[in-house]
């Protein structure tokens, strides 16, 4: 798969060195050409540093990997309000979130819904916005691999997502429509808060095994 990143910071290269690993061609782009090809060099051989202008028709998907303030103007660099990104799976990583407070930017909406309304016809995912880009690759045991919420409204542009996710080692979970994103970009503020509160967000959530619920309710029906 031609995997296109859209942004050169570490988040990119992370992402980019874990998927070639696993086979993927790596296409970068940014604002600056001289950060694409640095990022693509420490991506490595499976990497190259692609124009904004030739980006769109040579990737498969399209992975966002750019900060809150700078997600329009990446849209726009690369012809997406044109309608250059139509029928791409786009996944975008935003983390529109204010670290010092955990507050979400967007007054209303998330970032997601911004790429699909800013880059009409795309087929937009919510992924990877949660686990920092040291998580990946995961190599531990499949059973406790990281689980990834994912949101979006094509089944084909959530598969791509899927499988991208696989291949960095993790699970995958769909939580729903991109209605849905919100919820997912204020959970890295809630993270955030608790961090910021001096433990760890892993203890802040309850430990549930979704089998034993299923098992408890079987029992009582």
């Amino acid at each position: 798969m031609n995997v296109g990143i859209l942004g050169t910071g570490n988040l990119a290269v992370t992402l980019g060195r874990a998927w070639a690993a696993a086979g993927h061609s790596l296409l970068v782009t940014g604002r600056n050409p001289l950060h694409a090809s640095g990022a693509a060099d420490q991506i490595g051989p499976a990497a190259e540093a692609v124009d904004p202008a030739d980006f769109p028709s040579r990737v498969d998907v399209l992975v966002i990997a750019v900060a809150w303030e700078g997600l329009e103007a990446a849209l726009s660099l690369v012809g997406g309000p044109q309608g250059s990104l139509a029928g791409k799976t786009v996944i975008d990583c935003t983390n529109p979130v204010d670290y010092t407070t955990g507050e979400l930017k967007p007054a209303s909406g998330s970032a997601a819904a911004l790429v699909a309304h800013t880059a009409p016809g795309t087929r937009v995912v919510k992924a990877l916005h949660l686990f920092a880009g040291a998580s990946w690759p995961y190599v531990g045991p499949q059973e406790s691999a990281p689980v990834v919420a994912i949101c979006g409204e094509e089944p084909s542009a959530l598969d791509h997502a899927a499988a991208l996710i696989q291949d960095l080692g993790g699970q995958t979970a769909v939580v729903g429509g991109l209605s849905s994103a919100r919820q997912l970009e204020e959970s890295a503020g809630f993270v955030m808060r608790v961090v910021a509160a001096g433990y760890n967000p892993r203890l802040a959530v309850p430990d549930v095994d979704p089998a034993l619920l299923r098992a408890a309710q079987t029992t009582t029906d």
